[in-house]
């Protein structure tokens, strides 16, 4: 956990009263070293089950354990002095029942000290999340393209393109955003309708390929730096291309030690006299 006090971050209270302010910035953040770097510039950091796809080389996240989940929580924490930290729920953990949502929630708050959870659904997940939080467990709301039901969803595909999809995107923006969340993800929306979302709840949105006009945004942090290129959906903006220069990195490394030139003497210890 940080060395600094959970009371010195951001709370989910803190989050949820940045609804029409300044735009609320998120990222995802999977290890400690990335934690320390992304900390500062964020208010929100997720603890993402997309790190099944994006350290696993799972094909989804459907196959992410709790257990991978609190680990990757707890490497976070010790790495955030600022920011509001967020660990999803995985696929299987809350869909059962309220009550295993609420035991589950529970482990993940006490064994990782993050502030809240994430979990995706609308309608249907509305009582689970007023359970939650009427019983002191913050959570961030999920709608929109929903990545844990790809399988019924038949791929991963932006939403909002018939009249069905489009009553069922307000329909869902209304119970979770009246459910007691602090704050809701809307991801691969049409954008005319995650802006009138935005409008239409009391929570923050915070937009992922959905709309400018959301209270936040978050993308993936290895997408945004180029360091996963298995694929790259159409609402990332590339902000660098670290994933060439790891590549030009270790070429130069492999070329040096194939040619001995390392290590070379400042590199090696001699004995003490």
């Amino acid at each position: 956990m940080s060395a600094v006090s959970s009371a010195k971050r951001l709370t989910p209270t803190r989050i949820r009263a940045m609804k029409g302010g300044t735009p609320i910035v998120c990222l995802t953040a999977y290890t400690t070293p990335m934690a320390r770097l992304l900390d500062e510039h964020c208010d929100l950091l997720l603890v993402g089950d997309s790190l099944g796809m994006v350290l696993y080389g799972m094909e989804s996240t459907v196959s992410v354990t709790l257990d991978m989940m609190i680990a990757h929580g707890k490497a976070v924490m010790r790495g955030v002095a600022k920011s509001c930290v967020v660990v999803d729920m995985p696929f299987g953990s809350y869909q059962e029942s309220k009550e295993l949502a609420y035991r589950n929630a529970v482990r993940i708050l006490q064994e990782t000290g993050c502030d809240a959870v994430k979990l995706e659904g609308g309608e249907e997940m509305a009582e689970t999340i007023s359970f939650l939080t009427a019983r002191g467990i913050p959570v961030l709301g999920h709608i929109g393209l929903m990545p844990q039901q790809v399988h019924t969803a038949g791929g991963y595909r932006s939403v909002g393109h018939s009249e069905e999809e489009v009553a069922r995107i307000r329909r869902d923006a209304d119970a979770v955003g009246n459910s007691g969340a602090f704050a809701v993800v809307i991801e691969g929306t049409v954008e005319t309708f995650a802006r009138e979302v935005t409008r239409a709840i009391p929570v923050p949105t915070i937009g992922i390929g959905a709309s400018a006009a959301c209270d936040g945004q978050i993308l993936v942090s290895d997408d945004i730096l180029g360091l996963f290129n298995d694929f790259t959906p159409r609402f990332v903006k590339r902000y660098d291309e670290l994933g060439k220069r790891v590549g030009v990195a270790a070429a130069a490394y492999a070329e040096e030690v194939r040619s001995r030139a390392f290590p070379t003497e400042k590199h090696t210890f001699k004995r003490r006299s």
